[in-house]
């Protein structure tokens, strides 16, 4: 029993204190992104002469009323 604590107990610490290197590893590369390269929220820029190219909006379908074979 003693055996399992001694082993156990700095794998535990251990992986504690990968865990939380990690953590602030990666919010400190975060935020340096985050400085680096604008966000833009929205949809895209369509590509130049899509505009012109582009086909008319699709016919609208209804359902066919059946109300008369009843």
């Amino acid at each position: 029993m003693g055996m399992v604590i001694v082993i156990s107990l700095p794998l535990i610490l251990f992986s504690l204190l990968l865990g939380f290197g990690c953590f602030l590893f990666g919010r400190a590369k975060g935020r340096q992104e985050a400085y680096t390269n604008v966000q833009v929220f929205g949809a895209p820029a369509p590509p130049p002469g899509s505009v012109a190219a582009a086909s008319p909006p699709p016919r609208t379908h209804f359902k066919i009323d059946n109300s008369a074979n009843v």
